[in-house]
């Protein structure tokens, strides 16, 4: 008989109440011999990950040449000014004086003839310098004369309107310039009257009409200036 069957011959000996026993003393004989203990915790080791980032390789810069030093010129060496030549003293240029002892003798003069110099050629004229013309002399000025100088016609002038409305009056002294012909060439203001309009009728008048006789001197005219009055009255 094999090990199964006397199991199951045990078994169905012992009964339902042996098999509950039985499985009490199999638990307390578990619990004693340690077999239901907990299992005694396992150590965790701590486990450290580092993540490395892998390096980015870094463009190569380029390589610039060096900056050449500009090399300046070595300075010309100067040459010294040369030192001043020594100026010889008048006692060594002159001429060293002979003994009294020893006079030179005489020398004769020797006679040489002169070359005949060759004819110069005539020097060519030069041209004669310009005479600058005479300058003219101004003609003498008319002398001023006060008597000889008669009127051949001598007209009133003309009472300017505004004038005798306004109630002016006055004497005008006129410069004139009586020519050979007894003409006035020129006709001056000398003195005024005060106004304008009255001096401006006098002048035009003696211009325009007077006439004169001719200042005579040595038998022939001449021309002269006369001082002419001219007057204005509003009750001539």
């Amino acid at each position: 008989m094999n090990f199964p069957d006397q199991a199951r011959h045990v078994l169905r000996g012992i009964g339902p109440l042996g098999l509950v026993i039985l499985l009490h003393i199999g638990f307390f004989y578990a619990l004693y011999s340690g077999l239901l203990q907990a299992p005694a915790p396992v150590p965790t080791k701590e486990i450290v990950a580092t993540l490395i980032t892998p390096a980015i390789p870094q463009p190569a810069r380029p390589v610039l040449p060096p900056t050449p030093v500009p090399v300046q010129p070595a300075p010309k060496p100067v040459k010294p000014a040369p030192p001043p030549k020594p100026k010889p003293s008048p006692k060594a240029i002159s001429s060293p004086k002979a003994p009294p002892e020893m006079a030179p003798a005489p020398i004769e003069p020797a006679i040489v003839a002169a070359p005949s110099a060759p004819a110069s050629p005539a020097a060519p004229a030069l041209p004669a310098e310009p005479v600058p013309p005479a300058t003219p002399t101004a003609p003498a000025q008319p002398k001023s004369v006060s008597s000889g100088v008669e009127y051949l016609q001598a007209p009133a002038p003309e009472y300017p309107p505004l004038s005798r409305r306004m109630g002016e009056e006055g004497t005008v002294m006129l410069r004139v310039l009586v020519n050979e012909r007894g003409r006035p060439d020129r006709v001056e203001i000398h003195k005024s009257s005060g106004t304008l309009r009255l001096d401006e009728a006098a002048r035009r008048v003696v211009a325009s009409r007077y006439v004169f006789k001719p200042y005579m001197e040595n038998g022939k005219p001449i021309p002269v200036f006369v001082t002419v009055p001219i007057i204005f009255n509003l009750n001539s």
